[in-house]
């Protein structure tokens, strides 16, 4: 049994310019209420003034959102929306209100906005929505039980919303699902080569131009770094996955993901000991957001050409294995003396970034789940970014807090590069000892990204799981990235 991906679960989406005359919904739907913080007042408009104030009156005033009863409803969570909050607060609050709601498997959910900032509702509306599509969505399982589906068939929204943009939700909330359903699946179900079908099937579905350089193609180009990481897999299906996106009548560079597909991870050589190898089918995440980031682009209709390249690979331990101290070349002549054969992120980054930058992009964002150091530096609450662009340090984080998927760039200074000094090939692959690896990675990869160029690259080791959920994702798995690729892409298409 192979599970296939579902996409977005089947909902009916609808917009109300104004609430409802009556509020006898039955206990078949649930509600959301939107109310201004700090503004009890507000609920005076409704039918239900009198019976949601002295319910509320039992309540702390910093909790956020309440449940209530209703006769005229199935369940009603109350929310307090601040003026002008941050989108990545909004998503939070969201799926703390919607899921609840979920769970009691209601056939419909009605969001009523008492809110006169226009802004502030249509904010909440869009979090709510993309709390509900995450919730919805159910992650793979292999098992002849089939899993109950959630119920919801619609959600119905009432008020000042017209600045809500559906359609972007809805693709982000795609390439979201996508990427947290890649990762999701177990090693044996998407090794290098299921993978490169997966993606190959989808290009066709999606119109994308597909050409995969596999290893004798890689070898005829001298991609060493990337093959170094390969040569003790048992089956040659490894390789670079370039998919095309070409809109009618686009024109000009083509903005470039680059995802770091690593589908098991033994360490290699340093073989991971105790529990470290546990959960390495999933170290192909960067190469799942930035797929569920290019789907996305997709569905939303970018009017310029994109490309999207996975290194797909795994990290195996045999006879064939590089060792320590062991001298690649890399696809640009660079040649790096390996001295960790489990940082293998990097080396298969390394080659893809070259290739990437061969087609002269305008701009190039990769994702890895790359270093242990961004989750030291940060927890796992955001990802960390490094940048070619030194003026684009504060777009970056602004770009993180318009979606609701923080980023914080670290530094990328030249004198990095002494630390990585070999004294027999042009550089070290990573420090034998010290702190920073996630910038010295950064300084790494960054020689195979041409200067002209503009390049981020975000380190998600920090920011692919958090227990219990965070923003609108309710599982553990984030498939962080996607919204901040689609803003960073837009933000600078607009320059």
């Amino acid at each position: 049994m192979r599970p296939t991906f579902s996409g977005l679960h089947p909902l009916n989406v609808q917009k109300y310019d104004n609430t409802p005359t009556s509020w006898d919904f039955g206990s078949d739907v649930g509600v959301v209420l939107l109310l201004p913080k700090g503004e009890k007042n507000a609920i005076d408009k409704s039918p239900w003034a009198a019976t949601v104030k002295s319910a509320l009156a039992r309540y702390p005033e910093n909790e956020n959102p309440v449940f209530l009863s209703s006769s005229e409803a199935g369940r009603v969570a109350a929310v307090f929306v601040p003026e002008k909050m941050q989108p990545f607060k909004a998503l939070t609050l969201a799926r703390k209100a919607i899921g609840p709601l979920i769970s009691e498997r209601f056939v419909g959910i009605n969001v009523i906005s008492l809110i006169g900032d226009c802004e502030s509702g249509s904010r909440m509306a869009e979090a709510i929505l993309a709390a509900a599509y995450a919730d919805l969505f159910q992650l793979p399982r292999v098992s002849g039980k089939s899993v109950e589906p959630k119920k919801l068939d619609s959600i119905s929204f009432f008020g000042p919303f017209e600045s809500a943009d559906f359609g972007y939700v809805e693709a982000t909330a795609e390439g979201n699902n996508l990427a947290r359903w890649l990762t999701h699946l177990p090693g044996n179900y998407l090794t290098p080569g299921i993978y490169r079908d997966f993606a190959e099937n989808l290009a066709k579905e999606e119109g994308w131009r597909a050409t995969f350089f596999d290893r004798d193609k890689l070898e005829e180009l001298g991609a060493g770094a990337f093959l170094s990481v390969v040569e003790a897999s048992p089956v040659r299906d490894a390789g670079i996955l370039h998919l095309q996106y070409r809109p009618a009548g686009a024109k000009g560079k083509p903005f470039a993901l680059v995802g770091k597909g690593i589908c098991f991870d033994t360490g290699g050589s340093n073989l991971k000991v105790g529990g470290g190898m546990l959960g390495m089918h999933g170290d192909m995440q960067g190469s799942a957001v930035a797929l569920g980031a290019f789907l996305a682009m997709t569905r939303l209709g970018f009017d310029q050409p994109v490309d999207c390249w996975l290194a797909l690979a795994e990290n195996h331990i045999g006879s064939r294995a590089v060792k320590c101290n062991d001298v690649i070349t890399a696809l640009d002549g660079t040649t790096i003396e390996l001295i960790n054969t489990d940082a293998e992120g990097r080396m298969v980054l390394s080659d893809t970034l070259a290739l990437a930058s061969r087609e002269k992009p305008r701009v190039i964002i990769d994702y890895a789940t790359l270093t242990g150091a961004v989750v030291a530096a940060l927890g796992q609450r955001m990802a960390g970014a490094i940048t070619n662009r030194r003026e684009w340090i504060e777009p970056i984080i602004q770009a993180g807090e318009r979606c609701g998927e923080r980023v914080w760039p670290f530094p990328y200074e030249e004198d990095y590069d002494e630390d990585l000094e070999s004294k027999v090939a042009d550089t070290l692959q990573c420090r034998t000892t010290g702190a920073g690896d996630h910038i010295y990675a950064a300084r790494l990869l960054g020689r195979f990204v041409d200067k002209d160029i503009g390049w981020v690259h975000v380190d998600m080791a920090s920011s692919g799981t958090h227990t219990g959920g965070l923003g609108h994702i309710p599982t553990d798995l984030q498939g962080f990235g996607v919204r901040f690729g689609v803003e960073w892409l837009r933000k600078v298409a607009d320059e």
